[in-house]
């Protein structure tokens, strides 16, 4: 299954990192989403993109898992030639993420 089938995301930028939220639909479901979506797997899932550390940040409270990537946009907005310099494409990327 993939993870959009059980949560969303947002994404956030401050210069070369990226922060990426990944929200359960359903509270029940957030275990699911904890033991699924580490953070190695997600350094893995961006290996091409990503040149520092992932580090993921639990929120029971509020079902969610947030992962801020060190070195994910190319330099930052104000230096990455990529069409997505602010990587909010980031977040549909990640759901297609097989859990």
């Amino acid at each position: 299954m993939k993870l959009r089938h059980i949560a969303h995301s947002r994404t956030g930028d401050k210069g070369n990192t990226s922060n990426i939220s990944l929200i359960a639909y359903r509270d029940e479901d957030y275990e699911l989403l904890k033991n699924s979506v580490t953070a190695e797997k997600v350094k893995d899932w961006f290996k091409d993109i990503v040149q520092g550390d992932v580090v993921r940040y639990e929120l029971p409270e509020i079902s969610a898992l947030n992962f801020v990537m060190y070195g994910a946009l190319g330099g930052g907005v104000t230096r990455s030639l990529a069409l997505d310099m602010h990587g909010k494409g980031l977040s549909s990327a990640i759901l297609d993420i097989d859990i």
